[in-house]
């Protein structure tokens, strides 16, 4: 009994042996390099939820563009310490349901180790649960929203400002450098909107200001006349304005066919958009933004128009701010892969993120992060619609 028994022992040993040994496929093998999500030994993948073909395509498509751009190049030159960048990009359509299957996809099957640049508050809010429980890094979503950074979270990151801050920034500037004295705000009555009221009141207060009067619409209204009148009655010299692309027009239309001057227009990030400009309205309109788009007549600097002809080039348009953000992006995340060395783990990126302290992009603007530090963007850049197109007027505004 005991020969057979030390047999059969021997025989399961060899068994085990055999199957530690071989057996194994290359996905297996690669895997087992690995000791966490989305890194092997050949690759690194990120993934992204964003609007490829709703209301807001013109960031998604712009972001996701030069950010395969930024990979594409990277990966070109051997990767990041022999990791190929993979970036598997999911439409949403700006519709919650469709980001949150998505962001399942890319946590679940794909094992991304960062989402980088998903497009909207509300579908980051969304989905940002989801990601943390998994291990998941929020890497600079396409938002100005302050849950972007607010509660902090070690997961979470921004590259663009903040839109309390920027409009905190707004009523600083107009009163100190303008010498405004009655500010009002018109806004969406959306998680969006609130915000910039929040901010605008807070920076009132805080200058010994109030705001004269208060407007709210829903996103899809489109009558302004009753909400001009009573700004104009309360005589504001400044208004905030917490809208997008389509009620921004229609309250400007409606001011300028009320005839009313002398009031600046003051908007933020989710409003710089060459429609705004191309406006009659919009002559005059100001916006603080994190980074000022290029025009192809712009003294660019060499590598800005290698850029620019570049993606041109490869996708048959001009780049947009968009375009500008998707690639500052994919090149802080290149640069923070590279900090993170070759033993690449959910922490370790996360921490090359917070080291990232001194960092310019192409176009000359500044970002910064810190271990307490995950908002790297601190200054607004106040740009003004003159004959049709944004004109920078002011750079480095703090908050």
């Amino acid at each position: 009994m005991l020969i057979v028994t030390l047999q059969r022992v021997i025989v399961l040993t060899a068994l085990l042996g055999l199957l530690a040994c071989g057996g194994d496929s290359g996905q297996d093998s690669e895997q087992a390099t690995s000791m966490n999500r989305g890194v092997t030994a050949s690759e690194v993948v990120l993934g992204v939820y964003t609007d490829l073909s709703g209301p807001t395509a013109i960031w998604g498509v712009g972001a996701t563009n030069a950010a395969r751009m930024r990979f594409d190049e990277v990966n070109a030159n051997g990767g990041v310490h022999g990791r190929q960048i993979r970036y598997v990009v999911e439409d949403t359509s700006y519709q919650v349901p469709k980001a949150m299957s998505a962001a399942n996809k890319l946590v679940n099957r794909d094992e991304v180790i960062a989402i980088l640049m998903g497009v909207g508050t509300p579908l980051n809010n969304a989905i940002m649960p989801m990601l943390f429980e998994s291990d998941v890094l929020n890497l600079f979503p396409i938002s100005g929203g302050r849950q972007m950074v607010e509660p902090f979270h070690p997961l979470k990151f921004t590259q663009r400002g903040i839109y309390y801050d920027e409009v905190r920034a707004a009523v600083k500037y107009f009163v100190e450098a303008k010498g405004r004295t009655t500010p009002c705000v018109i806004y969406q009555d959306t998680d969006y909107g609130v915000e910039i009221l929040e901010g605008a009141t807070h920076q009132a207060e805080a200058m010994g200001l109030s705001i004269a009067e208060v407007s709210a619409h829903k996103p899809t209204d489109s009558e302004f006349t009753a909400a001009i009148l009573r700004l104009k009655n309360a005589d504001c010299d400044f208004v905030l304005m917490g809208t997008i692309h389509r009620d921004t027009i229609l309250v400007l239309e409606a001011a300028r066919k009320m005839g009313w001057d002398g009031v600046d227009w003051i908007g933020n990030n989710a409003v710089y958009a060459q429609v705004i400009a191309e406006q009659e309205s919009g002559q005059g309109f100001y916006s603080f933004v994190h980074m000022a788009r290029l025009y192809a007549d712009d003294d660019m600097s060499p590598q800005v128009k290698a850029w620019w002809d570049r993606y041109i080039e490869l996708y048959d348009e001009e780049p947009g701010l968009a375009a500008m953000e998707g690639y500052r992006g994919a090149d802080l995340t290149v640069l923070a892969l590279q900090k993170a060395g070759p033993d690449l783990t959910t922490e370790s990126l996360a921490k090359a993120v917070e080291s990232i302290t001194d960092y310019t992009d192409i176009f000359g603007y500044r970002v910064s992060f810190g271990p307490d530090k995950h908002n790297g963007a601190t200054e607004s850049v106040l740009s003004q619609v003159q004959d049709g197109r944004w004109v920078t007027l002011e750079q480095a505004i703090s908050y």
